[in-house]
């Protein structure tokens, strides 16, 4: 009997205790002011005694103080900040109930509020639904489901000839001063070479096709082609009646493999030299990160310069002339353990796609390894890169004798810098390798220029190896007009299909601002920017289609343009014509 007194009693006060918590140790804010206040005035206690135990600053205790008075009614009141009631909610709860009881659905009552005087949106409707108590409604029949959030595009076949002419009005009418270039550059000659896969209903020229439309027009991912799937021009620009799906073209690129890209830039190696848009005699090389934004384990972590962090990122790499300074190459399927050797590897597609290796390759010091460059040293192929310096390496540079000075033909400082040459040898290259030390270029340190050209001055090798910065403005503008940055999939594979579209279309752009008088040098974004974005009307007859561009402030220029009639070949040779208005 003790015992149990002696347990009730105990129950007892371990539940007065828990219960005096609410006491000592409040959490609402207007109580734990008031014991705050209660300490301070009725205990005696110090404002750093209150301070430390209710988990207050010292200063806080003494400023409630100063504003406490006895007639202070609202001094311990919790308020809220904000207002207390929404008054649209309330203005629309009786007609947001009432559309509710007939079974509307949270869109269709804000549309049907849109045109009312109590007008509400769909988070509010929403949260007074769930206020209310209502729960959201099941999935209904089609037939059920009121007006259609986007009307379904027509299908996706081979562009139809009609029988009489009719015109039609397009948002993207200029996107198709573009297909010239595509004819010049036989782009329909590379899809059959590279074996593309396709259908009777989607051919696989109007699948690379559509595309190219989409990256010629900026859309930084495939899923935006159903902003534009149904635009007449952008159809007729890929020979059809309306770009695929999103789903379709994504699985379509899912289709194609490294070899598939290859032989797509095989092709345009070929025509790119035909048209005298590459020399292939010199080219600059690098690599790109492409970072990746999300979780994947699949992907390798690497060092992207625009984020100034290592990360998970595609590494992909291109191939860039040297004097023409356009895109020749590209190859997203990079590893750490393989990329050492895509030096050699472009150089060996270079050579058996147009039957002549480099003349000259120029890259920094982190494209390759020394087991490269004696790679390319035994296979005859001239190099100018960079060796990278270390701390007991700039020491012996600073002991170096007298130097030469030379003159660089380039406008701006640091023209006159000075060069010391000597024969190095570097680890994992047995032959030894011309080494150019030059200073006076604005860095703290000598830059280490090494190469195997043996017969060009010391001038003319710095000089060339300056120019490699092109490449990287190159690539700059690739992501502002094509979105090179906005990685398409976690899909390396995905990706290389992406950077080879990518440089099909600054080839493309490259062979129009040709033929533009003055825009020789344009970037492609000035480019869409005056002329590829012009709107226009589309006459489609039986025989031919005719293009008629708006005026723009930059009309005048097109209309003096080197813009002949063309046959398309995807039109079954029925040609292109323009008009402006």
């Amino acid at each position: 009997m003790g015992s149990a007194k002696r347990t009730s009693s105990g129950g007892r006060a371990e539940r007065r205790r828990a219960r005096a918590a609410f006491f000592t140790a409040p959490t609402g804010v207007a109580q734990r002011r008031y014991e705050a206040m209660r300490a301070y005035f009725v205990e005696g206690a110090s404002a750093a005694t209150v301070a430390e135990r209710f988990g207050y600053a010292p200063s806080t205790v003494v400023a409630m103080v100063r504003d406490f008075t006895p007639d202070a009614d609202a001094f311990f009141i919790e308020r809220r900040p904000g207002p207390r009631v929404a008054p649209a909610k309330q203005a629309a709860r009786d007609e947001v109930l009432r559309l509710r009881a007939t079974g509307r659905s949270v869109t269709e009552i804000a549309q049907a509020l849109a045109a009312t005087g109590t007008p509400l949106n769909r988070t509010g409707v929403w949260e007074l639904l769930a206020a209310e108590g209502h729960e959201r409604l099941g999935p209904r029949a089609p037939d059920q489901r009121g007006v259609a959030a986007r009307d379904h595009p027509p299908r996706v076949r081979v562009l139809r000839w009609p029988e009489q002419p009719f015109r039609v009005d397009s948002a993207y009418a200029g996107v198709l001063l573009l297909a010239p270039g595509l004819v010049a550059l036989d782009l329909p000659g590379a899809v059959a070479g590279a074996r593309l896969p396709g259908t009777r209903e989607v051919p696989a020229l109007c699948s690379v096709l559509s595309l190219l439309a989409l990256k010629a027009i900026g859309r930084r991912r495939v899923s935006h082609v159903d902003d534009v799937c149904s635009d007449p021009a952008l159809a007729a620009f890929a020979g059809l009646e309306s770009l695929p799906k999103a789903s379709s073209l994504g699985s379509y690129s899912y289709r194609l493999g490294r070899s598939h890209d290859q032989a797509l830039l095989a092709g345009l190696a070929r025509a790119m030299t035909a048209t005298g848009q590459t020399r292939g005699a010199d080219f600059d090389l690098d690599f790109h990160a492409i970072m990746h934004f999300g979780d994947d384990v699949a992907l390798e972590t690497h060092y992207v310069p625009r984020r100034s962090q290592r990360t998970e990122a595609v590494l992909s790499f291109f191939a860039h002339d040297g004097q023409t300074r356009n895109l020749v190459y590209s190859n997203a399927t990079c590893t750490k353990a393989d990329q050492a050797s895509e030096v050699i590897a472009f150089a060996r597609h270079w050579a058996q796609a147009t039957g002549s290796p480099p003349e000259l390759l120029v890259f920094d010091s982190k494209v390759t390894t020394g087991a490269g460059l004696a790679e390319l040293d035994a296979a005859e192929l001239r190099f100018i890169t960079l060796r990278a310096r270390n701390q007991k390496l700039t020491e012996r540079l600073e002991a170096l004798p007298d130097r030469t000075q030379i003159t660089l033909d380039r406008r701006g400082p640091y023209t006159k810098p000075q060069v010391h040459e000597q024969d190095v040898t570097v680890r994992g290259c047995p032959t030894p390798l011309r080494q150019i030390a030059v200073r006076g270029l604005g860095h703290e340190h000598p830059t280490l220029i090494l190469t195997n050209d043996r017969d060009s001055t010391p001038k003319k090798i710095v000089g060339r190896y300056a120019k490699r910065m092109a490449i990287e403005q190159r690539l700059a503008e690739s992501i502002r007009s094509f979105h090179l940055d906005a990685l398409s999939s976690a899909v390396a594979l995905n990706v290389d299909l992406d950077t080879t579209l990518t440089v099909w279309a600054a080839a493309a752009y490259d062979h129009l601002r040709h033929r533009l008088p003055g825009y020789q040098t344009a970037t492609p974004d000035t480019l869409w920017r005056r002329f590829i974005s012009t709107p226009g009307q589309l006459t489609i007859t039986p025989d031919e289609i005719v293009c008629t561009l708006n005026s723009r402030t930059y009309s005048p220029v097109m209309r003096t343009a080197d813009l002949p009639d063309l046959q398309i070949p995807w039109w079954e040779g029925r040609p292109l014509r323009f008009q402006f208005a």
